[in-house]
């Protein structure tokens, strides 16, 4: 049987092991998953918002294990993950107090004598998530799936399963009924089965597009709803009416967050030519200012990277790039798996700090002449999940909300997201929405109801 290891990749130190499922494994939580939501779909929604609220009081409370869990496993700074670990708790909160509302039932006038639109759960629903925000990307999926009246299944990475464990734990200790949420330990292959057996009735993923086209390939196959929410090369856009040192500020942040690793981060920085020096100067400055090590220490601001393979990796596009003719403003260099904070200056189309996504702390700069020249860059990639825009101008900014082709547009503020708000994105980044009132709604029967004759 097959083990997943446990890597420390600051100090690359083998922390635990742990044994893939069995087929037999599989199939009873499959099983136990099912049974369970025939009688979860039953509960109320006051019921499951106890439950809920519960979940997040033990997230706050056990926020310094849950953290230390996130630095141990992937290398993210321990302030980052307290900060991880408190979004889960208001995502837990958020849909506690708002899925009631959010899928109640709507009353539509027709001519019968009772029409109405209801929703309704669908059963069981795998999640196949990543491990760079390996309680954030778990939750989103899964406080909306829950109150909805579904069970969920998941698959983590499998660099990050003590993470995926202390999941399992947290809705267990919080009173959530047994099978309502599981951890699943298994591989690709056979997660390839999880997918098609009859009792999972739907599939979310976080991940590769590689990925992605695989996942939805198996449910395709078998006639199952997808949300795909896949990579990014997320532009940031700086305009001449820029405040340049609060766009600098935001810039690293968006740039370095995660020690890059983030589908949503700034990756491709467009500036306009008469601003761009002093930008590029104010951006370096600030990431210099970023303190690099342990990232247990609390002034850690970059850590390593999650795995040596991606800091190689990172290292391959960032070498291909300068041969194609991009400057290395600073950086450009590995450790094991610590990859120094970089610029890369001149970048054009055609070079990986272009055209592909960029996982890791490395900013590309590219400089235009023009308000439309931006707009036309920053839709010039295979990938649309979001796009910044620093700018005084209220036309300007009208301009990108317009006609950005991505599935979010911040104004004078990095890519994130919020409950509040629907997350997802365009073109190779995927499809679907997660949070909001459009999130818990991607996994539930929306229902129509028309009665005539007949007054119930």
């Amino acid at each position: 049987m097959e083990k997943f290891r446990s890597i420390n990749p600051y100090n690359n130190q083998v922390i635990e092991e742990f044994e893939t499922y069995s087929e037999s494994d599989i199939n009873n939580a499959i099983e136990l998953a099912d049974n369970t939501y025939k009688q979860w779909r039953l509960t109320s929604f006051e019921e499951r918002s106890k439950l809920f609220k519960k979940a997040a009081n033990i997230l706050r409370e056990r926020k310094d294990k849950y953290a230390r869990s996130i630095v141990l496993e992937m290398g993210k700074p321990i302030t980052q993950a307290h900060l991880e670990i408190e979004k889960c708790a208001m995502v837990c909160e958020y849909y506690a107090n708002n899925a009631a509302n959010m899928l109640k039932d709507e009353v539509v006038p027709t001519d019968a004598e009772m029409s109405m639109v209801k929703y309704h759960p669908l059963g069981t629903i795998l999640a196949i998530m990543p491990w760079n925000y390996p309680y954030w990307q778990v939750f989103r999926f899964a406080a909306p799936a829950l109150m909805a009246g579904n069970v969920c299944l998941l698959k983590h990475a499998q660099n990050v399963i003590r993470c995926s464990l202390n999941i399992d734990e947290i809705f267990k200790d919080a009173g959530f009924p047994h099978g309502a949420f599981q951890s699943l330990i298994i591989t690709s292959e056979q997660t390839v089965g999880v997918i098609e057996h009859k009792a999972v009735k739907a599939v979310t993923l976080t991940g590769s597009e590689r990925a992605g086209k695989s996942v939805a390939a198996t449910a395709g196959r078998n006639i199952k709803k997808t949300v795909l929410e896949l990579g990014g090369s997320n532009a940031f856009v700086v305009l001449s009416d820029a405040d340049l040192a609060d766009a600098a500020k935001v810039g690293t942040t968006a740039r370095m967050v995660n020690t890059g690793q983030s589908c949503i981060a700034a990756k491709r920085f467009i500036v306009m030519r008469d601003v761009a020096e002093a930008f590029t100067q104010l951006l370096k400055e600030n990431i210099q200012a970023l303190q690099l090590g342990n990232p247990l220490d609390e002034t850690t601001g970059i850590g390593p990277m999650a795995r040596l393979d991606l800091a190689e990796a990172l290292d391959k596009q960032v070498q291909t790039s300068i041969e194609k003719g991009a400057k290395l403003l600073m950086g450009g260099k590995r450790t094991a798996a610590t990859y120094l904070p970089t610029i890369l200056t001149d970048v054009t189309p055609g070079m990986p700090a272009f055209d592909e996504e960029l996982f890791g702390p490395v900013a590309s700069i590219i400089v235009v002449d023009s308000v439309e020249e931006a707009l036309k860059l920053a839709n010039k990639s295979n990938y649309g999940l979001g796009v910044s825009v620093c700018t005084k101008n209220a036309t300007h900014a009208q301009l990108f909300i317009d006609h950005s082709e991505d599935g979010a547009v911040f104004i004078n503020s990095l890519v994130k997201s919020d409950p509040r708000l629907p997350f997802g994105g365009t073109k190779i980044s995927g499809y679907g929405r997660e949070l909001s009132e459009h999130g818990i709604k991607e996994f539930v029967n929306i229902k129509t109801v028309f009665v005539k004759g007949l007054s119930l």
